[in-house]
């Protein structure tokens, strides 16, 4: 059997809220087909607020839209000093602008995906807003959830019955992405709001990791290894898988806080 492609370690974070631990870690790798790494991965020192973007295309404004997305969702959630649902909105409103605004200047394609995780001090709430087709799931202890819906024509094409999950159509409408940063019309993001539990484990991750990676491995991977461990193993099979994507995960563990001796 031929050994998994090494994947560097990456970011990593721990936090104390309430009556939970969190522990965070996140990697991303630019897989074998494009020549730069367009994905964007933030997971914060300071703050238990994670995200993943995914920049349409491989060429400037792929690149351009990423970074303008990230910074303007990091600039806004730490100046609130964590999650809230008003100014997560805001910002993502934003974002919008002003991916619009670089795309205007550059004349192509300037567009991307955008999802994070943001808990809020208390652990007792999680936020997510999501547009686009990178994923947040959920282990619980039984099958995977995936938390967000990806915002495109398969989509849209399945659930409704327009065509089979496996069928050339689908295939054909994975990439028509009907949200995203720098849609023309300023779709509005999903805000979920989810309650961590000790044990939960979260997932963000790109397409290059949902589209290589099988539900099987992904829910295995989540149950039986820590955050670092997970999130390089993840990467590794996506190249594994061929690389044809750029790749990006971030995981968390739900942990019950211990109480602090004497």
């Amino acid at each position: 059997m031929r050994a998994a492609p090494s994947v560097p370690g990456g970011p990593t974070g721990r936090f104390r809220l309430g009556r939970l631990a969190l522990e965070f870690a996140g990697g991303t790798v630019t897989g074998h087909r494009y020549p730069a790494n367009f994905d964007v991965l933030h997971l914060d020192a300071g703050l238990p607020f994670a995200a993943v973007a995914d920049g349409m295309g491989a060429g400037e404004g792929s690149r351009v839209a990423g970074t303008t997305a990230m910074a303007t969702l990091v600039e806004a959630v730490r100046a609130a000093g964590g999650p809230d649902p008003r100014r997560l909105r805001a910002a993502v409103a934003e974002a919008q602008s002003r991916v619009r605004d670089a795309g205007a200047r550059l004349a192509e394609l300037t567009g991307c995906t955008l999802t994070a995780l943001l808990v809020e001090p208390d652990g007792d709430l999680a936020w997510i807003p999501h547009l686009g087709d990178s994923r947040a799931y959920r282990w619980r202890g039984g099958p995977l959830e995936q938390l967000t819906v990806d915002h495109t024509m398969a989509w849209l094409g399945v659930v409704n019955g327009w065509y089979p999950a496996d069928s050339v159509e689908a295939a054909r409408a994975r990439y028509h992405l009907t949200r995203y940063v720098g849609h023309p019309d300023r779709p509005e993001a999903d805000l979920l709001a989810v309650t961590p539990r000790p044990g939960d484990r979260y997932l963000l991750c790109t397409d290059g990791v949902a589209d290589q990676v099988a539900y099987d491995r992904l829910r295995t991977v989540l149950a039986d290894a820590d955050p670092a461990e997970a999130v390089r193993a993840l990467l590794a099979d996506s190249l594994a898988a061929g690389g044809r994507d750029n790749a990006t995960a971030v995981v968390l563990h739900v942990h019950p806080d211990p109480p602090t001796a004497g």
